[in-house]
């Protein structure tokens, strides 16, 4: 529940005076792998610090970097970050939510509030709950129904599948079953009662520097996810007109990072990939300014075919979804939450992590393989790329996430945003020595986001 409260404060920062209030922040998966780890380390201690005072310490040491960082203009490094570097982070986020879905299925086996029928319920709604989300979206992408339904059903087709598949563990023997559902607390309550200022500055000294190198590790993880999650909102893909502002928003991060330390809970960042969903949802279709009927007609593509023409960029949408979280805490939403099975919440942690998979630069690549070549459009890119060449390409991006998902798994799981960094410099002096062409390079790679949005950062790799 903390962290709901603290996602309206993320979004209210980030909307209201943020440069790039498409880019959704909120608490993302490998923060709470960073969180635990910290816990895990320092439990184990002789004399461990009260954990709250130290990660206070940590947020702090982390926001200072920030605020440094934007001061010095450093995010110009992000013209470093290529599909590269995006994808194998995209596919690292995308197994950390399929992981935590099966999860939160797994611990019900063990808790002794659950009963065998019950998390076997769960195991069915979450399927459930996948399929029919997974249903919603294939309608949006048919030709069937009008095409405001279709927009309806891009856009609403996960809600709708939460309320239906929460609403089936009520009906007939599911209900019996009685599946755990979401905990809650009072509302606008800290956890487990305690006060919600932070006394961090009450820390022994030597804890005090000790924090400082978890701070430094906070840092390079969100100069890495939030800024990565900020080009994925504003991708080639998407006709923005407005400008970008890195350095302002990475100032507002550590902003909002001091803000959690204070309060005592998980410092929020970019999300992905809610925020290039976000934008997705803002894209208004149509048809094309210019085209050649006659040659579309010729290469027999779809003259009715409606294309990305605008995006609208506003502030509200964020906002208006910060706002509703903080509607969720109120009494009568936490008694609709506490309805709400944990199986639904796995088989949405599935949902998004399955549907981030599918379209990740990764997965195109691998399914290229598969794909029957006949069926391949002529146009295809990757034609052009030697297929040895591509699984090498692929080979290292697999290896750079292998690397990454295994240090979480295990205490140096503290290290993992290094890992992620190191995806930088492996791009840019490990890739050009491999035996790619520039041609297969530039096929196999490229910039995130559109040159109009890599001019702030000083262009692109």
């Amino acid at each position: 529940m903390s962290t709901t409260q603290f996602q309206f404060m993320a979004a209210f920062i980030f909307s209201v005076f943020g440069a790039q209030p498409l880019t959704i922040a909120g608490v993302t998966g490998p923060i709470t792998v960073f969180n635990k780890t910290i816990y895990d380390i320092i439990e184990k201690q002789d004399n461990p610090p009260v954990y709250l005072h130290f990660i206070g310490w940590v947020y702090l040491w982390a926001a200072i970097i920030h605020w440094v960082t934007a001061i010095l203009n450093w995010c110009n490094f992000l013209k470093y970050v290529t599909l590269f570097s995006c994808d194998t982070f995209g596919f690292y986020v995308s197994w950390v939510y399929l992981q935590y879905g099966i999860q939160v299925l797994t611990r019900q086996l063990n808790n002794p509030s659950s009963t065998l029928p019950g998390a076997l319920v769960s195991i069915i709604l979450a399927l459930l709950m996948l399929v029919v989300s997974f249903l919603f979206q294939s309608l949006s992408q048919k030709t069937l129904f009008h095409r405001h339904v279709r927009r309806f059903l891009a856009d609403y087709g996960m809600p709708i599948s939460l309320v239906a598949t929460s609403a089936m563990a009520y009906w007939g023997r599911f209900n019996t079953a009685n599946p755990l559902t979401l905990p809650v607390q009072g509302a606008f309550e800290a956890a487990q009662g305690r006060a919600w200022l932070v006394r961090f500055w009450q820390l022994e000294g030597k804890w005090v520097g000790i924090a400082l190198p978890f701070g430094i590790i906070l840092w390079i993880l969100f100069f890495f996810d939030h800024n990565v999650s900020s080009l994925m909102a504003q991708g080639a893909e998407f006709p923005l007109r407005k400008p970008p502002g890195f350095h302002w928003d990475f100032f507002l991060l550590g902003v909002t990072t001091f803000i959690a330390g204070l309060l005592g809970l998980p410092a929020p960042n970019g999300l992905i990939p809610q925020a290039p969903i976000h934008t997705t949802s803002l894209v208004i279709m149509g048809r094309p300014v210019k085209r050649d009927e006659e040659e579309d007609v010729r290469k027999g593509n779809d003259q009715h075919a409606e294309v990305p023409v605008a995006v609208v960029e506003q502030r509200v949408s964020n906002l208006a979804q910060g706002a509703l979280c903080m509607v969720l805490l109120t009494g009568p939403f936490l008694h609709v939450l506490n309805l709400i099975p944990r199986g639904v919440l796995a088989g949405l942690f599935w949902f998004m992590g399955a549907d981030a998979l599918q379209g990740n630069g990764i997965t195109q690549k691998l399914l290229y393989f598969l794909r029957d070549k006949k069926l391949t459009p002529a146009d295809e890119p990757l034609r052009k790329v030697r297929k040895s060449r591509i699984l090498m390409f692929i080979a290292v991006q697999l290896f750079g996430f292998g690397a990454t998902f295994a240090v979480t798994q295990t205490i140096a799981a503290i290290g993992f945003p290094v890992i992620i960094m190191l995806l930088l410099p492996v791009r840019m002096w490990v890739i050009p020595r491999m035996p790619f062409t520039e041609d297969e390079l530039a096929i196999l790679d490229g910039p995130t986001a559109s040159p109009f949005t890599m001019e702030s950062v000083g262009g692109s790799l």
